[in-house]
């Protein structure tokens, strides 16, 4: 019988489930303050914990916390009031497995908890068992090219992997642009049983509200003006494998109407179609914008969420993942010279102490480009200073991140000294007008991105071109 511990200072709340869990196979204790609870914790063992965010003598934050620490093999679930699932999302990045808001409704606890607790034997089994993957995890790249970390963040991310990865989960992953969500999509189908079968990416940014439909869903030829042949929509070309949405939170509310009823029923219609074909698709879907905010902003169906929402992966941005980054640029070094022909074999110290120190707002993508760029100009065997961007061999530090660390990883390092300042020398060369507004538009184009998380569709729409447009423009500028 699996052991469950609510800590709640509203007794009537912690009642109330504590009996409907115990009609339901469970052994429950409950706890009134997280003093209470972390006594209970100490006295047994328990397979999952299930805490109010506001406690009397403490938070969810601070329960999080002490019992990862101390009761690492411990599932942990929070309860939360309407006001505090942005807090509450938050905390599942610290290690809580979900949340579930008040009102409370039966269904959804008990699916929660059932989920909470099948990952937690996973997570054991995994653990005990002296599998493959621990040989396969010395290597720096798996085979479908996603490069292995060596941080604790990378570390956690490819234990989740490894862990859905067999499973029929829906997932949602998080992260910001270019932290390589769909990599880790690629990696979750090729580690499945459907490794053999389609993986289909799209991208739910570029879709406009008339031709989302018939993408998603495929027509018949003469079925609309210009449906001048038959079509065959993603989720038809997906079938027997995994479909994956990439910023699937600018999808239209119509649209996601559509794909709920296609999610449920497992069938899709082509456009001016009456036959219904079967689906057996796996659904990945990403996102960088908060998706529970775009719920509580009527800007995203909460029926749909739950569907995709059976199980979150974070993915981390790289400025939290310390020496990955040194990885990552080797890595990438690599592969810029098999595509360019170059021999280019290592990078400076300067340039080593740049990346360290740069926040890299646009991530692997970032990083990627950055280097291949670098190998392109570089002259001789060594990437120096000069091959990099003023962005980052003139990017200083905040003050108040002086002598900081990494969330994982090693320490940054701690000389701040001013890289010498090119811009003047390259003022010089660049006179005519032609190439300062080239510069001044990368500029502006570079710092709209930063301004909004590198979402292409939001600086679209602040500098006021189309979608087409700013690919074109930050392809010219190198940017994407």
């Amino acid at each position: 019988m699996k052991k469950i511990l609510i800590i709640d200072d509203e007794v009537n709340v912690a009642v109330l489930l504590s009996k409907f869990l115990t009609r339901n196979g469970f052994d429950v204790t409950t706890a009134s303050s997280g003093n209470s609870g972390i006594e209970h914790l100490k006295k047994n063992e328990f397979d999952l914990v299930l805490c109010d965010y506001r406690l009397e003598d403490t938070d969810g934050r601070e329960m999080l916390r002490l019992i990862k620490a101390q009761y690492p093999k411990t599932g942990v679930i929070i309860i939360t009031g309407y006001s505090d699932i942005k807090m509450a999302v938050e905390l599942i990045k610290m290690g809580a497995y979900d949340y579930i808001s008040k009102p409370l409704y039966p269904d959804e606890i008990l699916n929660t908890i059932t989920k909470a607790i099948e990952t937690r034997q996973a997570l054991i089994e995994d653990d005990e068992a002296p599998t493959p993957v621990k040989v396969v995890k010395k290597q720096s790249v798996l085979s479908d090219g996603v490069v292995l970390g060596t941080s604790r963040a990378s570390k956690e991310l490819f234990r989740q992997i490894e862990l859905v990865a067999p499973t029929n989960y829906s997932v949602i992953i998080l992260g910001e642009s270019g932290s390589g969500k769909e990599e880790v999509a690629k990696s979750i189908h090729m580690h499945s049983h459907r490794s053999g079968q389609p993986f289909i990416a799209m991208d739910c940014g570029s879709l406009t509200k008339e031709l989302a439909a018939s993408e998603f869903f495929g027509h018949e030829k003469g079925s609309f003006t210009g449906a001048f042949a038959t079509k065959i929509g993603h989720f038809e070309m997906a079938n027997g494998g995994t479909l994956f949405l990439d910023e699937v939170g600018n999808l239209s509310y119509e649209i996601q109407a559509a794909l709920l009823r296609t999610v449920q029923e497992r069938k899709v219609k082509r456009i001016g179609s009456t036959k219904e074909i079967d689906l057996d698709v796996r659904i990945i879907v990403a996102t960088n914008e908060n998706l529970l905010d775009a719920i509580n902003k009527g800007k995203f169906r909460e029926d749909l969420y739950h569907r995709f929402n059976e199980f979150i992966i974070y993915l981390p941005p790289l400025r939290e993942r310390g020496s990955d980054i040194v990885l990552l640029a080797e890595y990438f070094l690599r592969l810029a010279n098999e595509e360019l022909g170059r021999n280019v074999t290592h990078f400076s110290p300067e340039v080593m102490e740049c990346f360290m120190n740069y926040r890299w707002p646009g991530n692997v993508r970032e990083l990627k480009n950055i280097v291949r760029r670098a190998t392109l100009i570089s002259e001789g065997s060594e990437i120096t200073t000069k091959s990099l961007p003023l962005e980052i061999s003139n990017y200083k530090m905040p003050a108040y991140e002086y002598g900081n660390q990494p969330a994982y990883g090693q320490p940054l390092y701690n000389q701040f000294q001013p890289q010498q300042d090119h811009r003047a020398e390259l003022k010089e060369q660049r006179h005519d007008l032609k190439n300062a507004a080239l510069e001044a538009e990368y500029e502006t184009i570079l710092r709209v991105l930063r301004e909004v998380n590198f979402n292409k569709t939001k600086a679209a729409e602040i500098l006021k071109i189309d979608r087409k447009t700013l690919y074109n423009k930050m392809k010219a500028s190198n940017l994407k």
